[in-house]
């Protein structure tokens, strides 16, 4: 939590500078002085940027649940190369797969595995996806910290809130000892890979309850906000959402069948937050790894920036060998 503050002022740190460049032209000429100057300091020293001449855009797009993580690695990959543009966009794991399948987009990350039909249009198209594991989640079921009667709950008692055909909108409907409250729920929406993996896991595949009490989005920071305001209301996202909130939300201990267990770097690590622990990846178009743009942020990647970033934002990086291995793989396409 301290190193997500951190970031956060980081980046209110930036927005700072940038107002302040925009308001005075001279501070804006003293600094395009000073770069001149270093440059050509460290032309006449015979010294040079490596990266200097690196430039293009890299297309970046798909889980709110990643887009943390890829935005930390974006930022820091411009800071080195800054004639590269890299937009970056939250529409959803399944988002990110419509764009990724037609060739339109270098990465499109993931919070869930490609589908066989997405994994076929893209082969029919000539497209070649690698896939790449940046991190682990566990998938967090949170409500407000106002909620004063909720602290655990079993999957059976999710499928009781969550699922159509259990016909339950109140939480009395669920623990007769719990509030004759209406249940309001705020979940992922269906392009989300966040949504497809509680469908899998806890819904198995049936019907969620929509319609009145229900919210669906792709952007997790409005489900967030929803239920910080609600003692009645629940929801379900990725755990970096929950780590960057936990001063307002209550994250629930979930009961598998092995006892209740809250997500936590060690359980999700471990593997004991169990079913709700899951891979995040990235898929990579084969064909962009021919772009030395694309080969100098794979190599940026996997080689530190997607562990920090997940540690940063509150996700479990990978064993450094696992990061290791992949990068040697992509290499050997393009080195």
């Amino acid at each position: 939590m301290q190193n997500l503050k951190k970031f956060a002022l980081l980046f209110s740190f930036i927005l700072i500078i940038g107002v302040l460049a925009a308001c005075g032209g001279s501070d804006e000429e003293e600094a395009s002085n000073e770069e001149t100057n270093k440059e050509e300091t460290n032309a006449n020293n015979g010294e040079s940027n490596k990266d200097a001449d690196l430039s293009g855009e890299i297309k970046l797009a798909g889980s709110s649940t990643v887009f943390p993580i890829m935005e930390y690695v974006t930022y820091e990959f411009v800071q080195e190369n800054p004639g590269v543009n890299t937009p970056l966009e939250s529409v959803g794991s399944g988002g990110g797969f419509e764009r990724s399948t037609k060739g339109e987009i270098d990465f499109s990350n993931a919070s869930r595995p490609i589908k066989e039909e997405e994994k076929a249009l893209a082969e029919e198209n000539g497209i070649e996806l690698i896939e790449t594991v940046l991190a682990y989640d566990g998938l967090s079921v949170v409500v407000s910290k106002e909620n004063d009667f909720l602290e655990e709950l079993t999957m059976e008692q999710l499928r009781d809130i969550f699922l159509s055909e259990r016909g339950n909108t109140k939480w009395s409907d669920i623990d007769p000892s719990w509030p004759d409250e209406e249940i309001v729920i705020y979940s992922p929406g269906h392009d989300s890979g966040t949504f497809d993996y509680f469908n899998e896991v806890v819904l198995e595949e049936k019907p969620m309850r929509e319609g009145e009490g229900v919210t669906l989005s792709e952007d997790d920071n409005l489900l967030v906000r929803g239920i910080q305001e609600d003692p009645y209301a629940i929801g379900f996202f990725g755990y970096a959402y929950y780590v960057a909130n936990e001063d307002s939300l209550k994250v629930l201990a979930i009961d598998g069948g092995n006892g209740p267990v809250k997500p936590s770097g060690e359980t999700i690590q471990d593997g004991t937050y169990s079913p709700l622990s899951r891979p995040l990846f990235t898929y990579i178009n084969a064909e962009s790894l021919k772009k030395p743009e694309v080969q100098a942020f794979t190599d940026f990647l996997l080689s530190g920036a997607a562990a920090e970033g997940a540690e940063l934002v509150g996700y479990v990086p990978l064993p450094e060998e696992e990061y290791k291995s992949q990068l040697e793989a992509l290499q050997a396409k393009y080195k």
